[in-house]
């Protein structure tokens, strides 16, 4: 991966553990990247060239959407581990006491992180063991 996809990647990846994610913004995030990586490869969308095939070139396995994910099943383990005191964990457990507007709620972060949490076998509770933790996430470290 080259300096420019580098930069790309860190940039839609800033802030994600914290943002809903749903399906529009999934699409744009794919969209994004996948507009970061044909131009970073100097392929043309006129030249009919498959993602898959130019992931392949580049030598991308996973999707950025898959390390959104990642990030945000570790930044719930984290707050989770905190202090009750803390404003981050106040935060995540606050409920609003005023009702809702008519019609079908919206989804919350919480949704969406126990999807995640179901797709990988995930219970409550077992970010106890921060290491354990981390391998079940899928977040294990970078080697250089």
């Amino acid at each position: 991966m080259n300096i420019y996809n580098a930069l790309i990647k860190s940039s839609l990846l800033y802030g994600s553990e914290t943002c809903r994610l749903t399906e529009n913004n999934k699409r744009w995030v794919e969209a994004t990247e996948m507009d970061a990586l044909r131009r970073s490869s100097r392929i043309s969308r006129k030249e009919r060239i498959r993602n898959v095939t130019i992931r392949q070139q580049i030598g991308l396995e996973e999707i950025i959407v898959k390390e959104i994910k990642q990030n945000q099943l570790t930044w719930y383990g984290h707050v989770h581990r905190m202090a009750e005191g803390r404003l981050t964990k106040i935060a995540l457990k606050w409920m609003p006491k005023q009702k809702r507007a008519r019609g079908r709620p919206k989804k919350i972060w919480m949704e969406g992180i126990r999807k995640t949490m179901n797709e990988r076998n995930l219970s409550e509770g077992q970010w106890e063991d921060r290491k354990q933790w981390s391998l079940s996430v899928g977040q294990r470290r970078k080697a250089f």
